[in-house]
């Protein structure tokens, strides 16, 4: 009976916490410089495309607050040679959740971890401007990685950012994967709105 009036208590105060502190709903859209770094990379170009989502702020105190995100994300990489143009595509759902402190008005340095889910994964050559798509069944299902950034929020609610992602996990799983190891590596320019 003590353990229980002791949980609930403990989630009561949780609750009262959690109410007390600011959440502010927005959305954020971008632009991403993607490649891949790791074994045999050296001749991989990076590749330009997008991401887009929901984010919440949870504000702890007047300087830090926690800000996690759920972002749809296109990635991987591009090798060019005499003509010959192969993309990788790789495309994430990532929740990175971020620590932010603010260290002047508006201005904030960002750091936290990030867990991407692969949605698709695709090779698509081209040569002689033909050009043929097909999946990619050596892609790991998982990706893990640090972001590191900077943010400035307006008192309107927009607000721009920037950050890097460095990639942690091996995102091949194909044949001799203990021996070969690739990672995500990501810049990405944001704006986006709050609520």
């Amino acid at each position: 009976m003590k353990k229980l009036f002791l949980c609930a208590a403990m989630a009561a105060f949780a609750f009262t916490s959690v109410n007390a502190q600011e959440v502010t709903f927005g959305a954020k859209a971008g632009l991403n410089l993607a490649s891949i770094s790791g074994d045999e990379t050296d001749d991989l170009d990076g590749r330009t495309a997008f991401h887009l989502g929901a984010v919440a702020e949870i504000s702890i105190s007047e300087k830090f607050s926690v800000q996690p995100e759920l972002l749809y994300s296109i990635q991987g990489a591009k090798f060019e040679e005499d003509g010959y143009e192969e993309t990788l595509k790789y495309d994430y759902l990532n929740l990175p959740i971020m620590a932010k402190y603010y260290v002047a008005e508006g201005f904030s340095l960002e750091a936290g971890p990030q867990i991407g889910f692969l949605l698709s994964s695709k090779y698509e050559a081209e040569f002689d401007g033909e050009s043929e798509e097909v999946d990619n069944d050596d892609a790991s299902s998982i990706d893990f990685g640090l972001n590191f950034g900077v943010g400035y929020k307006m008192d309107s609610g927009l607000n721009f950012g920037v950050r890097y992602n460095l990639g942690l996990s091996n995102i091949y799983d194909g044949e001799g994967s203990d021996d070969y190891s690739v990672q995500n590596s990501v810049l990405q320019v944001s704006v986006g709105y709050f609520f």
